[in-house]
């Protein structure tokens, strides 16, 4: 059966036409107090509380970046590392985080890395040597590697499927819009008004809060017990842990070296090599990290590549934005945020209540609204003008910023759809690992395009609408995975057949099912 939606927890399965499984059995499934429904919505609150603050720390430290390199004396190149160290630690551990938090515990995970990435913005804030600072940027991507996928797997394996999971997942979308958008503005009031120090130290009392809170409001949820201890794979966690930071690693430098470099050209290689290496292994273990039946299931693939192009587009998109109103339309950082705020406020009301239209559209209908609209965004960003002030036509950031929280919760509640709660975990972390990705490649990807209209300068409106139209591309490529999606016939997942096939074996006749049921209640 499914988790019940009132509780954080991972229940074993009983089968079909035993006993506790009958109407008449007094000790079926006990009915939710309201005890347990006010722990259950403030273990969701802490769960998005701690979201917005891992996603946060990503815009908001971008905005500190040149005030970091005035202090420390930072060449250009080097001051990238406070940002691409989080990125590499974060984005290749986020598997491994996964899969930990199914096997170990959702709750213990979560409040694991939130020490971590607490403890880590308390240094960070305090740091007064430059290794110090890029340190304490790995170490917070660590920490949040794992406080991403055990959040979303609270979340997956807290609600049951259907409505009930995607209003959550909504919430969790939501959150995660207005957060990266929040981290513009809050960074350029805390920079501006006090010190880059301060966008580390934000961290820290929101963090304290939420472990001290955590055992109090989320109940421990992890993969169904089997014999012997649970076991992680750790070949082919280091293997696929390699693979996605050499990947990350490469394109995040592409930028500021070149595509041919040989650190590019060498972490790529050590990315396929990784990747080929993690499929020998995989097949030939008896416990996988990632296994095969996983990635045959459609939604799980339609997920994670709508989730992919979203980074592609999310993470260029915002930074050549912010790049523009500074330096074409000579914005401080302050005016840059509230320029780009609309995105996260409609991104957040998409989430928050669009949760309900996708419900009443149908999810495939809905992740083809979401992209189309991007799509469209996008096309009227191509207009950006040469100067002046602001202009009418930037107010399409608010249709990417539908598009792209309209998806993300959709490939949210896509991907996990007919997983088994075992595996909701990992599931958790492929989606965090594809947008990661995408980020990275999309930071990379359109900025460089920008540089290359411009005629090799960094900042030109002619360069600045080149980078929107590929952007404009990925959305319309989501646009046809959505379509495509829409249209392949609906087929249930893992946990469905799984059932099905317990109930073709355990369920009793229909016939003597109903004399049992007439009878008087053992």
């Amino acid at each position: 059966m499914d988790v019940p939606p009132d509780e954080l927890t991972t229940e074993p399965v009983q089968p079909a036409g035993s006993p506790a499984a009958l109407p008449t059995e007094p000790r079926s499934a006990p009915r939710p107090t309201a005890a347990h429904r006010g722990h259950h919505g403030l273990g969701l609150v802490l769960i998005l509380v701690a979201n917005f603050m891992v996603v946060l720390d990503f815009s908001i430290v971008n905005v500190a970046l040149p005030s970091i390199q005035h202090e420390f004396g930072f060449p250009p190149s080097t001051v990238q590392w406070v940002v691409t160290g989080y990125a590499i630690t974060f984005g290749g551990l986020l598997i491994l985080g996964g899969r930990a938090a199914d096997l170990f515990g959702r709750r213990r995970m979560f409040i694991t890395g939130l020490v971590v990435f607490t403890a880590a913005s308390l240094a960070g804030g305090l740091a007064h040597d430059p290794l110090l600072l890029v340190t304490s940027r790995v170490v917070q991507g660590i920490g949040a590697a794992l406080v991403a996928p055990a959040a979303l797997s609270l979340i997956t394996t807290g609600f049951a499927e259907g409505p009930e999971r995607t209003r959550a997942l909504g919430m969790y979308g939501a959150t995660a819009s207005i957060g990266f958008v929040s981290g513009l503005v809050l960074g350029g009031v805390l920079v501006e008004f006090s010190s880059w120090r301060s966008v580390f130290l934000v961290n820290v009392p929101v963090g304290v809060a939420a472990v001290l809170l955590a055992p109090m409001l989320l109940r421990e949820s992890r993969r169904s017990p089997g014999p012997g201890r649970p076991r992680l794979d750790a070949p082919g966690a280091l293997l696929i842990t390699i693979a996605v930071a050499a990947v990350v690693f490469a394109v995040s430098q592409a930028n500021d070296a070149d595509w041919l470099s040989p650190a590019v050209v060498a972490a790529l290689l050590l990315a396929v090599s990784a990747t080929v290496a993690f499929a020998f292994v995989e097949k030939r273990q008896p416990d996988p990290l990632i296994r095969a039946n996983l990635l045959r299931l459609a939604n799980l693939r339609t997920g994670s590549t709508l989730t992919l192009l979203l980074g592609v587009w999310n993470g260029g998109e915002m930074l050549v934005l912010s790049i523009y109103f500074q330096q074409v339309l000579h914005d401080s950082p302050l005016l840059t945020g509230l320029a780009m705020a609309p995105q996260g406020v409609v991104g957040f009301a998409a989430g928050a209540f669009g949760a309900r239209l996708a419900t009443r559209l149908g999810m495939r209908r809905w992740l083809v609204l979401a992209s189309v609209v991007a799509t469209l965004g996008f096309l009227i960003l191509m207009r950006l003008p040469a100067g002046g002030t602001y202009s009418p036509v930037l107010a399409a950031v608010t249709l990417v910023g539908f598009g792209t929280s309209g998806i993300a919760f959709g490939a949210m509640v896509t991907a996990s759809s007919g997983v088994p709660n075992d595996d909701q975990g990992l599931v958790g972390g492929m989606i965090n690992t594809s947008r990661q990705i995408g980020a990275a490649v999309g930071a990379a990807l359109l900025p460089a395009v920008a540089v290359v209209a411009n005629g090799g300068d960094v900042a030109g409106a002619v360069g600045d609408r080149a980078a929107m139209l590929a952007g404009a591309l990925a959305a319309a490529v989501a646009t046809v995975v959505a379509v495509a999606h829409a249209r392949r016939p609906a087929r249930g997942g893992l946990h469905t057949h799984r059932r099905r096939a317990r109930h073709r074996v355990q369920a009793p006749p229909p016939q003597s099912r109903h004399r049992r049921h007439a009878g008087p209640s053992q």
